[in-house]
């Protein structure tokens, strides 16, 4: 007795596990709203596939209709339960999607064999296309590819769901009997009318009702009353089922007993592999549009149910479902979204959700040959004048409002080709109109993202009053040009003609800077005009200095350029770096006696009252030290001693006495340099930026400790707010001095 209680609370432990609830809450709470949304979800899909196979199995492949839809189900059955188990996603229904119809049916319809091999070639021809698309989607998922896949642009996967439901509506109307052939008042005779209208009224109706009112009880709820209707219709003219599946108004059943399993081991004798063969560029259009439909159906079922999936996790559950589905003789099929998101609306967000619906289909596998024959045939084509009208809904309607002009352009570009050429030179077709538009695009953007000179902008080192006052009159002889984004054919012109008007302007720059730092790739046309740009800028004696170069625009620029001008290029790790080397270029020929006697004495005058200051700043800063001379302890570092930084222990507040020292970021970009005067603050760990400050060469300072700093504020307090004055001061004027040259500075 105690062991069968354990059991029974096992099998509930079991059941609530699936059902994806906590120990906390009922079997039954959890397998209601399951069983509900399972239930509809499955015979939705019952019905659907059922005219997916109906259709793909018409023409000379008609007498195994029923054997091809059970290939369908088997599809639908492995995958629904599959999917339902092991994707990311509680309440995943899966299915074969409407967007495999048009090219499944083109492989049946173009099948080049004899009538005896036509079925069983066509069924390997489709098992294999599932394998081999499972198999596509476990090795994008095993191998982490997902995020290469999903760069699809999107007016191409809207203009391809768009086109595949225009061939969905059509493919609906020739089945039902208005094919090609029929013309205006032929389509209105009444025994045309009566094969086509039913379902094209039934398609429009449900669609519209769907539409408006957005209930996922209609569709299952449309089903029963349709086709209770008709065959209601059919008894008040006094049609007998034979006389209608006799006049092709009810499928007609073409197996014996089950619909599963389609094929028989003893069938794959009569395969012509030559056939399939020639079938190989359509099965490699299935793959391919497999795989976009992984994409977009759990790209738009992550949208609707607002959660982050992870993409790799769902293209495994879809390669193995389609894989297994594959050896058990059984179609491709990937996630239904608008089935996955009712199971949201019905609260059955678990995995038993799906488990039901496939037991549904999984049912009418096996004992639900005769449900065929009760299936009216224009039912089936509206079914798929449904399904067709959502695609067109979803690609073409929805999608105008949304997209720019020239982005639903392309859709309708799309769509059209794919009606009247086919769908590979329609997705053909998108991707050479996106690729266009995305040149047109990246061309106009500006690849100069700022224009600057040293008079504007100076680099961080630390500059003596005279030096940034010859900088503030010579800056504009360096010209630096700060560069962005992907540089390529379409966008390099801009960029040549206005490095070109540097050189042809009336003051030619001594030194013109190149920043690359910013710059995410490159074409052979942007290496190019650069090589060309740098060998007429060198022989008209300016100094072209090149910063930010990765290795391979380095090695590209080296291959194009002539040696003997590239060796006298300059090439530094970032845009401040190069500053600093063109301004002392600037500054050394400034001393060297290039400049006149008049521009010496403007220099005197406009240095006079910074000189004042300067010296006011260091006669206080003297007086300071000497006067907590008895609470500082001297330190010495020598060139390259880490003086600060997030693994040096601070000791305390650090006074520099000579020497120079830089303040770099955590990304090794120097910030500013610190000067005889200047305060070497204690490292915060709590900061945003974690900065290190580097001796640039031997550096004498003065250290006050924590504890001297605290004994001062309680015995000696007007030194103390001496000191916190003179910090004070120093804090703002740094900060003054770094935010100087993002005002002065220029943008282009």
């Amino acid at each position: 007795m105690v062991l069968e209680k354990r059991e029974v609370r096992r099998v509930k432990l079991s059941l609530r596990h699936l059902a994806g609830g906590s120990s906390d809450e009922t079997l039954f709470s959890l397998a209601l709203p399951a069983l509900s949304a399972g239930i509809t979800a499955g015979l939705c899909l019952l019905v659907i596939e059922i005219a997916f196979g109906t259709f793909i199995f018409s023409g000379t492949l008609a007498p195994y209709s029923s054997q091809g839809i059970g290939l369908i189900l088997f599809g639908n059955f492995a995958a629904c339960l599959l999917i339902a188990l092991i994707g990311g996603y509680r309440g995943t229904i899966a299915g074969l999607s409407p967007l495999f119809v048009p090219v499944m049916a083109t492989i049946a319809a173009t099948m080049n064999t004899d009538a005896q091999a036509l079925f069983v070639t066509t069924a390997c021809a489709l098992i294999i296309s599932a394998v081999a698309t499972g198999t596509c989607c476990l090795l994008v998922g095993q191998f982490r590819l997902a995020n290469m896949l999903r760069f699809i642009p999107y007016p191409v996967a809207g203009g391809f769901v768009a086109g595949i439901g225009g061939v969905v509506c059509l493919a609906a109307l020739s089945l039902m009997g208005a094919g090609p052939g029929w013309r205006g008042a032929a389509l209105l005779e009444p025994t045309v009318l009566w094969t086509w209208f039913p379902g094209v009224a039934y398609g429009v109706l449900l669609y519209g009702a769907v539409r408006r009112w957005g209930n996922p009880v209609i569709l299952p709820a449309s089903i029963l009353l349709a086709i209770a209707a008709y065959h209601l219709a059919l008894s008040a003219l006094g049609i007998s089922g034979a006389e209608a599946r006799a006049d092709g108004l009810l499928l007609v059943s073409t197996a014996k007993g089950s619909l599963w399993p389609a094929l028989w081991p003893s069938d794959f004798a009569h395969v012509d592999w030559s056939a399939i063969i020639g079938q190989i560029p359509n099965m490699m259009i299935l793959i391919l549009i497999a795989l976009i439909c992984v994409i977009v159906d759990v790209a738009g079922l992550e949208a609707a149910v607002g959660e982050d999936m992870e993409w790799n996790r769902e293209f495994r559950a879809m390669g193995l479902a389609s894989i297994i589905a594959g050896f058990g003789g059984g179609t491709a099929a990937t996630i239904i979204v608008s089935a996955s998101i009712r199971s949201k609306i019905f609260r059955a967000t678990t995995r038993l959700t799906g488990v039901i619906a496939a037991c549904v289909v999984g049912v009418a596998l096996l004992f639900g040959d005769g449900i065929l024959e009760l299936v009216p045939t224009a039912f089936v084509g509206g079914m798929l004048v449904f399904a067709g009208l959502v695609m067109l809904d979803q690609g073409l309607v929805k999608t105008r409002e949304r997209l720019p002009r020239p982005e639903y352009a392309i859709i309708l570009l799309i769509f059209v080709v794919i009606i009247f050429f086919g769908l590979l030179e329609g997705v053909g077709a998108g991707m050479a109109a996106t690729m266009v538009f995305f040149a047109v695009r990246l061309s106009q953007a500006d690849t100069i993202a700022s224009h600057f000179t040293a008079r504007e902008h100076r680099s961080n080192k630390f500059r003596p009053v005279p030096d940034r006052a010859i900088l503030l009159a010579e800056g504009d002889r360096v010209q630096a040009y700060k560069l962005q984004g992907y540089i390529f054919f379409g966008s390099v012109s801009a960029l040549a003609d206005r490095l070109r008007k540097s050189l042809d302007g009336p003051s030619r720059p001594t030194c013109l800077i190149i920043d690359f730092s910013d710059v995410s790739g490159f074409d052979f046309s942007a290496v190019s005009v650069v090589a060309r740009f740098v060998q007429r800028a060198n022989a008209a004696g300016v100094r072209v200095v090149l910063s930010g170069l990765s290795e391979k625009l380095r090695f590209s620029l080296e291959k194009n350029i002539d040696p003997s001008v590239f060796s006298e290029l300059w090439l530094e790790s970032n845009a401040d770096h190069s500053l600093e080397r063109c301004e002392d270029l600037i500054i050394e020929t400034w001393k060297a006696g290039v400049a006149t006697m008049e521009q010496h004495a403007s220099l005197l005058e406009h240095t006079v009252d910074d000189i004042e200051h300067y010296l006011e700043r260091q006669v206080r800063f003297e007086d300071l030290i000497e006067t907590l001379r008895p609470w500082l302890v001297p330190r010495n570092y020598a060139t390259e001693d880490i003086i600060a930084g997030p693994d040096i222990q601070s000791e305390g507040l650090l006074l520099l006495l000579s020497g120079r020292a830089s303040v770099y970021d955590s990304a090794g970009l120097r910030l500013h340099q610190c000067g005889p005067g200047d305060v070497i603050w204690p490292s915060n760990p709590a900061a945003a930026t974690e900065t290190t400050i580097v001796a640039d060469e031997s550096c004498s300072t003065m250290l006050l400790t924590p504890n001297s700093r605290r004994w001062m504020e309680k015995h000696e307090q007007g030194l103390a707010i001496e000191l916190y004055q003179y910090l004070l001061a120093e804090h703002f004027r740094t900060e003054a001095e770094e935010n100087t040259p993002a005002e002065e500075g220029s943008g282009d």
